[in-house]
């Protein structure tokens, strides 16, 4: 599958980025070798593959969530650059 200049500069629209022609041609080649390797995988018989979201079979791949003393507010505040109290001072966003 080819990727043309017009499908090229239309996603670059759409992420507003600002290309060169050179860029333009090097990506519209990039783009068509990927979605060609991509379409191989099509190709394959996968009709006795179970679909799957990882690789590897993985279970409790979190570690236990105990509670433990955490940070008193004058450690957490040590090194703001403007403490308002027991808060971060923050310039204003909103008038």
């Amino acid at each position: 599958m080819t990727i043309s200049r017009e499908e090229v500069l239309h996603v670059a629209r759409l992420a507003r980025l600002e290309l060169s022609d050179g860029e333009v041609e090097r990506f519209a080649e990039q783009l068509s070798a990927i979605l060609e390797a991509v379409s191989k995988v099509g190709e394959l018989d996968l009709s006795g593959v179970e679909p799957t979201a990882h690789p590897l079979d993985l279970s409790n791949v979190w570690a236990e969530d105990e509670p433990r003393p955490s940070l008193s507010v004058d450690e957490a505040l040590a090194n703001a650059p403007d403490r308002r109290g027991d808060y971060f001072g923050v310039p204003a966003v909103l008038d």
